[in-house]
């Protein structure tokens, strides 16, 4: 019986052995996993900046011409024509999200007045403007590198160095001139197209409705006043990078 005994438990020390050796082994042969380190999340920088060439148009029709004591050359008979500009423009852009934007555009531009209608010819003068226009954006990020967007907001332009023409013309001369500053709502569309995560093209149009009061001094003793309706399109294009 002893002996019965002992051969079990030999047998059993051996099996435990040979299961351990076999464990051991196929241990060896499996590969070994471990948990894939987490993607690096690249930072966020809200930040954006453009250069841009912008054609300033204003749209003059609609301006107002008040000469005092002579209806016959004051409106709906003369207006005003403001002309065109093209100038190198910066904005700068804050992401509050990859969707939700602010832009602030910075630029100046000098502008040539003269008189339509029965001031025909008539030179007024020069006026140069400052304006800063601030704009809400939403961006369209389901286009890859295409990323559109649309705006709206505020422009208040300051208008200085005003320049009187001071050139005879049919007995007229324009001595003074003077132009206020304004308030103007503004509405914007454009589109980024991304080269790379920095680099990218824009195309950008804006429309502000810009109506200024003014004042001018005609032969030194007339008073003229009335709105320039400027109401221009700023139509631009340029480098964008994203910081």
């Amino acid at each position: 019986m002893r002996r019965i005994v002992r051969k079990t438990a030999s047998l059993a020390v051996l099996a435990a052995a040979l299961a351990g050796a076999f464990a051991s082994a196929q241990a060896a042969d499996l590969p070994v996993y471990k948990k894939a380190p987490a993607p690096a999340v690249e930072a966020w920088n809200p930040w954006m900046i453009r250069l841009r060439v912008l054609g300033v148009i204003p749209d003059g029709g609609d301006s107002t011409v008040n000469v005092a004591g002579v209806p016959a050359l004051s409106s709906p008979n003369s207006g005003l024509d403001i002309n065109n500009q093209v100038i190198p423009e910066l904005d700068i852009s804050y992401f509050f999200t990859p969707n939700i934007a602010a832009e602030l555009i910075l630029g100046v531009t000098r502008h040539h007045i003269t008189g339509t209608g029965t001031l025909q010819g008539l030179d007024i003068g020069k006026t140069t403007l400052l304006p800063p226009t601030l704009t809400l954006q939403y961006h369209f990020t389901n286009f890859g590198a295409f990323k559109p967007y649309i705006g709206a907001g505020v422009n208040y332009t300051v208008f200085f160095n005003n320049s009187a023409a001071n050139v005879p013309f049919a007995g007229l001369t324009v001595t003074n001139l003077h132009v206020s500053n304004e308030w103007g709502g503004a509405v914007q569309f454009g589109f980024d197209y991304m080269l790379d995560k920095h680099w990218g093209l824009n195309v950008d149009v804006k429309k502000l409705w810009l109506q200024p009061n003014y004042s001018a001094t005609v032969n030194g003793v007339i008073p003229v006043s009335g709105t320039a309706h400027i109401d221009p399109w700023l139509v631009g294009g340029g480098v964008t990078y994203k910081f």
